[in-house]
């Protein structure tokens, strides 16, 4: 598959965006752009960080081992979306404790707890929107001008 510098640089951005506009609250909130800027900082770290050091590396091993394809592309998203969502959650767990403090579970007793919280569904589909993103903008051709 061929690289691109729009894809890498664009296709992070969309999940973080989606996920900042969600979380705006006008009623509660007394700065929402700030809110907003914040989360889109969080997010972006982790989008970018996942997408250059897990995404990219396996997206080339996976076009030496065969043709990639988007459903391929996109699977290997999800998976290594799944993937980035364990060390999320192991910071959770360090501070799960009471007051913050040292957890009171075990980390594969709480990795079993959390896997059924809705939240942690958000890892897995950011990695399959932003592969299927990354896709969609590294194959696709120039399109001619209007005139």
């Amino acid at each position: 598959m061929r690289f691109s510098w729009t894809a890498l640089i664009l296709a992070p951005l969309l999940v973080p965006m989606m996920f900042s506009l969600a979380m705006l609250s006008p009623s509660g909130a007394s700065n929402p752009v700030l809110g907003f800027l914040i989360t889109m900082l969080l997010g972006g770290t982790v989008s970018y960080t996942a997408t250059i050091l897990l995404f990219l590396p396996s997206l080339y091993l996976l076009s030496l081992w065969r043709p990639a394809t988007g459903p391929g592309v996109c699977m290997l998203g999800f998976l290594l979306g799944a993937a980035v969502a364990v060390p999320l959650t192991w910071l959770a767990w360090a501070g799960s404790g009471p007051d913050s403090g040292p957890p009171t579970e075990s980390f594969p007793t709480f990795l079993l707890h959390s896997a059924a919280d809705p939240f942690n569904a958000i890892c897995p589909m950011a990695g399959l929107v932003t592969a299927a993103c990354y896709w969609w903008l590294a194959t696709r051709r120039g399109r001619p001008a209007l005139r």
